[in-house]
């Protein structure tokens, strides 16, 4: 279901019937940040957790997880056991942790609990998601969303003008192909392109010396094909992984730690991008 970007901008009206004339913005939220990967295991959750962290120390940010069939934001935040509540008119109250507000399924269903929904009910959630819940004033609305190219991605770019998208990937190349096809879809569908994001990088050895734990492939020469910014190269380390597990994700567990420094760098990219 492609989207010819030559006939629309995510940002224009027109005429036409296409699925895109409908999006409006959230009110009172500046900026709609989609992150977004080709394939699983990449460690997008662990970005978008922490970007939204990071931007948070100065801006006031939400964070939504739109990972329907595989929501980790409670986890890796911390909030496994809240639940939100509704106020007189329906409209849920996100949970706030670390001054960041949050949404998302997993709140509402048993971890354990699979969410086996067709299409229109992906449809209906996203859209609850983003005009159902209490997001007030925000200059960051962070969307940590599904791998793939598939329908979540779709109903977000229909619905709301998207501020740009940051990908995730990985060194290899076997991350790479993917990633190309997220790329391709975000072009197609006028949404811009933020940067790349290369996760688990690298490890350094405890003399220092950068390891790769994947065969380094092509993605900075993509990168500079498509004249995409990479926003940063995140080091592998153990403890990014425990702090999410524990709910304390490494951008407050360990600000200083050159892992962290790393995701703050990133959100200032961002917020010079996409001023508030």
């Amino acid at each position: 279901m492609a989207h010819d970007p030559s006939s629309h901008s995510t940002h224009s009206t027109s005429s036409t019937n296409s699925p895109f004339d409908s999006q409006k913005s959230i009110p009172h939220v500046k900026h709609i940040i989609a992150v977004s990967s080709g394939k699983g295991g990449v460690g997008k959750s662990t970005v978008a957790t922490n970007l939204a962290l990071a931007l948070g120390k100065k801006n006031k940010v939400g964070l939504l997880d739109a990972d329907i069939y595989g929501p980790s934001i409670p986890r890796m935040l911390g909030a496994l056991n809240q639940k939100p509540t509704a106020n007189e008119h329906n409209k849920l109250k996100p949970i706030i942790r670390y001054g960041i507000k949050l949404m998302s399924i997993g709140f509402l269903v048993e971890e354990s609990s699979a969410i086996v929904w067709r299409g229109p009910m992906l449809f209906k959630a996203i859209d609850q998601f983003l005009n159902d819940v209490l997001w007030d004033e925000l200059d960051y609305l962070v969307v940590d969303l599904p791998p793939g190219t598939g329908d979540v991605q779709l109903s977000l770019a229909q619905k709301v003008l998207v501020s740009g998208v940051v990908t995730v990937c990985t060194p290899q190349n076997i991350a790479l192909i993917d990633t190309k096809k997220s790329v391709d879809m975000w072009t197609r569908m006028g949404v811009k392109i933020l940067g790349m994001v290369e996760n688990m990088s690298y490890m350094k050895s405890p003399t220092g010396e950068k390891i790769q734990l994947f065969p380094k492939g092509d993605l900075d020469s993509y990168l500079d094909s498509k004249r995409i910014t990479k926003l940063g190269e995140i080091p592998f380390n153990p403890s990014v992984s425990l702090g999410s597990e524990a709910g304390v994700p490494v951008v407050e567990s360990q600000p200083q730690s050159a892992e962290a420094e790393v995701f703050f760098a990133i959100a200032e990219q961002i917020r010079t991008a996409l001023p508030v």
